[in-house]
């Protein structure tokens, strides 16, 4: 099984589609001379990152951050591993007894475990002890850049077909001593739900990009929408910095850069093999892949991050568009992603994907 690929490759050949842990960014130039309003444009923060959301019609830009922020406010009460009163620790707390959850931690539990499935494991929801082993017990803004205590024993996580789910009794049952932590999916979905809910009530385009998940829904603006690819959201964007266009599907993008930290004098990161229980080998400094939802996306790209070395073949073989960015700045990229190219330059032409780094 492969995430779902067939929106994702027909807006690839397109629409240049990539998502970034930038903010979304409108192009107005593109609107004024298609001679339409330029979008509205919000960015706040949430969930350990920034919330961007762009609406198509100025005047529905209200509305649509109504539902978004009613989006995160159900995931940070359902999800959170920083908050007491998440049901996400109820359930932790409650590893190795049946609990009974609610529908929004069901869809969230079904979607990260359809994730595991997906990526054969790569993307396992039951990282969460090891995660927290390595100093990522607080949120990330908490986190101690300089931590010397020594590392952890890096054990296997417990396994995600270790857990007993059903899905019509809403009953679940972590093994013993487990921890589950629904970041690499949670994020996504919410996204994906903003995004699909928002454009309903708005009654236009939107794009909702939480810290490098994006999805979009609706009818796109004159010019699409046009985004930025850099590392970190959280900082000025580069001189240079190329920039997409993106007009449907979703697209997410992770790394090993900005959620990092020294544990022990070892650099350290927030992405973990659920295999060893290590953090993932940081080969991949970003990969962003596009697919048909956020969380198919998110799932792929976290996945490359975790199998390294392996990933271009995996990723290939998912027929899913993907650009990875190595550790020393060489670009591979996938399933027909388009080239780079910076904002006021026209695009550049390219022999076919090879596969290999550039």
């Amino acid at each position: 099984m492969t995430p779902r690929a067939a929106d994702a490759r027909t807006s690839a050949a397109a629409t240049r589609p990539t998502a970034v842990p930038r903010a979304a960014r409108s192009d107005p130039a593109a609107a004024d001379a298609a001679g339409a309003v330029p979008p509205a444009e919000l960015a706040f923060p949430a969930l350990g990152t920034t919330a961007v959301l762009l609406v198509a019609d100025p005047g529905a830009l209200s509305a649509a951050e109504a539902v978004l922020r009613a989006e995160l406010a159900a995931v940070d009460a359902t999800c959170s591993r920083f908050r007491a009163d998440s049901e996400l620790t109820r359930v932790n707390l409650a590893a190795g007894s049946p609990v009974m959850v609610g529908a929004r931690f069901a869809e969230a539990l079904q979607a990260a475990l359809r994730a595991a499935e997906l990526t054969d494991g790569a993307v396992d929801p039951t990282v969460g002890r090891a995660v927290i082993a390595l100093g990522y017990d607080r949120t990330f803004a908490s986190v101690r850049p300089e931590d010397a205590r020594p590392l952890p024993v890096f054990r296997p996580a417990p396994g995600w077909r270790r857990i007993t789910w059903d899905p019509r009794t809403g009953t679940l049952r972590l093994p013993p001593d487990t921890s589950l932590d629904l970041g690499a999916t949670a994020k996504a979905l919410t996204a994906d739900r903003a995004a699909h809910r928002a454009a309903a009530v708005a009654g236009c385009g939107v794009l909702v990009n939480l810290g490098g998940d994006l999805a979009t829904a609706g009818h796109p603006p004159a010019g699409g929408w046009r985004i930025a690819l850099a590392d970190d959201h959280s900082r000025p964007l580069p001189d240079g910095c190329p920039t997409v266009t993106v007009t449907t599907g979703a697209l997410a993008t992770s790394g090993t850069r900005v959620r990092a930290w020294r544990r022990a004098g070892h650099a350290v990161h927030h992405i973990v093999d659920p295999a060893t229980g290590e953090p993932s080998p940081a080969v991949w400094r970003t990969v962003t892949v596009a697919a048909a939802t956020c969380v198919d996306a998110n799932a792929a790209s976290t996945a490359a991050i975790v199998r390294g070395h392996t990933a271009v073949d995996w990723l290939r073989g998912t027929g899913l568009p993907a650009r990875l960015v190595a550790a020393d700045g060489r670009v591979v990229r996938l399933g027909g992603w388009p080239p780079d190219h910076c904002p006021h330059e026209p695009p550049t032409t390219e022999t076919p994907d090879s596969g290999e780094p550039r």
